[in-house]
């Protein structure tokens, strides 16, 4: 490690993935970092090699999408690479969300604001990447997205057209969604750079809730090889669905080219925003339910400011652990009722799980603070 004496970026190198002090106790739950990590390189990585044949035009998209299935080398595995990977991308980003979400790491301010804005940044890349296949859903998908802007008063209209870059869904807009699409990876790059910052100036939470201030080990070797093993059980599966089922999670309305004349019967975005897309649907309410849309994820930044329990997490508060898990089935309830047609009973039962969802992030202080009274 003498080179790490004369140069600074072996040192912050050196800092980040060898010295590092890290909590001795941590669990498997702590590996969906690197995970994340892993999964923005293969994303950019895919992205850049399919952005070299693409072309951003309502005229071409399309086929230009079909035609280097074949015409381009290994082009069908970058795509259902790329595809899949924002799926695993997702399941990651939710789990390690869980996980800080169940230990107090919210606990951290900066660290968990930072996560929260990448959160974001990931769900508006992975919208504006959906859209350009210019398949069937993509297309209906951008017009029915785009056009819940219109409900902000009196800007709204305004809004929807600076989005779209003219009076509909078109070529603009294809054009400006490519280019927001390939910059914001980047984005949030340098905003997980951020977050590693706040996370090693501020440390690491660990499943007792205590410090470990006095209990740590170096990074490397204990835990670069853990998060490769992590790496191999993640990775694993993600090739496994490319090679033989590529297309499982995606739609087959976007194997049809985007026609504007033809609406198609049930239109849905992707599994991971159905839990958001069944909370819209629920506020019978346009403007209510873009809040209530916003609200689902905006609701995380409130947690740092909820009422602070005597031990950081949730591992020795029963009744909290039953609400916690009770919020894991309706977010895959409300992912449930998101893929269903807008009729009776799915939106009376979507209705009723949004409530129980906001619920959670209302009572689980408060609760948790009764309890530390009571012992």
């Amino acid at each position: 490690y003498k080179a790490s004496r004369y140069s600074p970026l072996m040192s912050v190198i050196r800092h980040t993935v060898v010295t590092l002090p890290t909590p001795v106790n941590i669990s498997t739950w702590w590996n969906f970092g690197s995970l994340l990590g892993i999964c923005l390189a293969i994303q950019i990585f895919s992205g850049l090699v399919l952005s070299l044949h693409f072309t951003a035009h309502t005229d071409l998209s399309f086929y230009v999408v079909i035609q280097s299935f074949g015409d381009v080398y290994y082009n069908w595995w970058f795509r259902a690479l790329h595809a899949n990977g924002a799926s695993f991308f997702f399941i990651g980003l939710y789990l390690h969300i869980a996980r800080g979400m169940y230990y107090g790491s919210y606990v951290f301010k900066e660290v968990w604001a930072v996560g929260v804005v990448i959160l974001l940044l990931v769900m508006a890349s992975a919208f504006l990447g959906y859209v350009l296949p210019w398949g069937q859903m993509s297309f209906w998908g951008a017009t029915v997205i785009t056009s819940l802007f219109s409900a902000l008063p009196m800007i709204g209209g305004d809004v929807v057209i600076w989005l779209w870059g003219g009076f509909s869904v078109d070529n603009a807009t294809l054009t400006r969604f490519f280019g927001l699409h390939f910059l914001l990876p980047f984005g949030v790059a340098g905003l997980a750079g951020l977050h590693l910052f706040f996370l090693h100036d501020q440390g690491s939470s660990n499943p007792l809730g205590v410090s470990s201030d006095f209990n740590k080990v170096v990074f490397h070797h204990y835990y670069v090889l853990k998060d490769l093993v992590g790496a191999c059980f993640f990775i694993g599966p993600l090739l496994a669905l490319v090679y033989f089922n590529p297309w499982l999670l995606g739609d087959p309305e976007n194997f049809i080219e985007g026609n504007p004349l033809v609406t198609p019967q049930h239109i849905q975005p992707e599994w991971y925003f159905l839990f958001a897309y069944a909370i819209l649907r629920a506020v019978p309410n346009k403007l209510g339910g873009v809040v209530a849309l916003a609200a689902a994820v905006l609701i995380l930044f409130y947690m740092p400011f909820s009422p602070k329990a005597s031990i950081k997490g949730l591992s020795f508060y029963p009744c909290g652990k039953i609400l916690f898990f009770s919020l894991v089935g309706v977010f895959i309830l409300l992912t449930w009722a998101g893929a269903k047609p807008v009729e009776e009973p799915y939106v009376a039962i979507s209705q009723g799980l949004s409530v129980l969802y906001f619920l959670y992030f209302l009572v689980i202080g408060p609760l948790t603070r009764i309890q530390d009274k009571l012992l």
